[in-house]
């Protein structure tokens, strides 16, 4: 290699070296977000391999939600998809997920990692009472594991920079007492801060992220480069009404009603027994924006505490529910984001909470995109 071929080379590599990550120790990053969603579905919760799966989620996505307006993704990833049960790198996933990071800087979109579902921690597990799934919380090796894989996705990451990439630990962990989560917390953050000192975490409450829990949160002190996280679903009664994975919503037929008490006594009176005493708090409770505003009010005294950003990384209504209905709760819940700053992406791009029909390639709920984004309206 001649001098100046040297010479050009070793600026390029500077320049590379200062955008990443490891150049920024010290400061708080530009990792600042506002609305995005989750593209979900695809690296996780997902059957599909091969060509079916590179195909899902391509380029073009990624522009079509830059143009909608959109400033950041949630990227749900999962250990079955990156790891075979012997630990060993499934090299296909990686490069799926390199493509998707390339693709959301391209479109100046910033990135959540998220770890969504691992062997030993399932959220899903303890619903449908399979505790002996979930060995997280009882088992030093699946903890040493979870650190493991975060070495992993470190050491794959950690030369795309602070100020567009963050990892999410672990979505919706369901501990039965909330300082096991705290210990974890403290756990997997020491490890992530002595191989990225810098990366800006996403941080949730336990079970399930519920903004109910996040007083109990215990967060490192003194890291400005942390996001606090939680997920917001209620009333489950109208958000997932009809949804086959839970037993309320599925098998309550009646009408659902929104603002105001979701069940009347008429429609109460003729459900079925065996839901009655679940479906009885719906028939008492007022729903409207100062319930969800009320809800909120912990997760935001948490952020205020820390003095960190507040996220909420999961939010959206069932595709078969009314839509006007639903169209409603979504207008609420946006203004009481607003009113706090709180950062969010919707569950989610596709799939059945989403906006837009892969097999079809076009808008299958394109007055949700427009109400997400402000009434702005989308060309044609």
């Amino acid at each position: 290699m001649n001098k100046t071929v040297f010479t050009i080379a070793a600026i390029v590599s500077a320049l590379f070296i200062s955008m990443s990550c490891l150049a920024q120790t010290g400061k708080v990053n530009n990792f600042r977000i506002k609305r995005g969603t989750n593209v979900s579905h695809w690296l996780s919760q997902s059957e599909q391999r091969g060509e079916a799966r590179k195909l899902h989620i391509q380029e073009d996505d990624f522009a079509r939600l830059s143009d909608l307006g959109f400033d950041f993704v949630r990227i749900p990833i999962d250990e079955v998809q990156f790891w075979d049960e012997k630990g060993n790198r499934l090299s296909e996933a990686w490069s799926l997920l390199d493509n998707a990071l390339n693709w959301a800087r391209k479109y100046n979109l910033r990135a959540i990692v998220d770890l969504h579902i691992i062997r030993s921690h399932y959220f899903n597990a303890v619903n449908e009472g399979d505790k002996a799934a979930n060995t997280l919380f009882t088992s030093d090796k699946a903890q040493q594991d979870l650190i493991n894989l975060w070495n992993q996705i470190s050491d794959f990451l950690k030369n795309r920079s602070c100020d567009w990439v963050a990892y999410e630990f672990m979505n919706e962990p369901v501990a039965d007492e909330h300082e096991q989560w705290n210990k974890l917390v403290a756990k997997v953050h020491k490890a992530l801060r002595k191989v990225e000192p810098q990366r800006t975490l996403v941080v949730g409450s336990n079970r399930w992220q519920g903004h109910e829990t996040m007083k109990y949160l215990k967060v490192p002190e003194g890291d400005k480069n942390i996001i606090l996280s939680f997920h917001y679903y209620n009333p489950m009664l109208l958000t997932h009404y009809g949804a086959w994975w839970s037993p309320l919503c599925k098998a309550y037929k009646g009408k659902v009603n929104y603002p105001g008490v979701l069940v009347s006594k008429e429609d109460y009176d003729a459900a079925p027994d065996e839901i009655k005493s679940e479906l009885k708090p719906y028939t008492e409770q007022v729903w409207d924006i100062n319930t969800i505003r009320e809800q909120f009010k912990d997760a935001i005294e948490a952020a205020k505490k820390y003095d960190l950003q507040l996220f909420c990384g999961e939010w959206g209504v069932y595709e078969p529910v009314d839509r006007e209905l639903a169209y409603t709760w979504y207008r609420d819940v946006l203004t009481v984001f607003d009113e706090f700053n709180i950062a969010w992406t919707t569950w989610c791009y596709d799939a059945d909470f989403g906006f837009w029909d892969q097999q079809r390639h076009s808008y299958k709920d394109r007055p949700l995109v427009e109400l997400l984004m402000s009434g702005k309206k989308l060309g044609e």
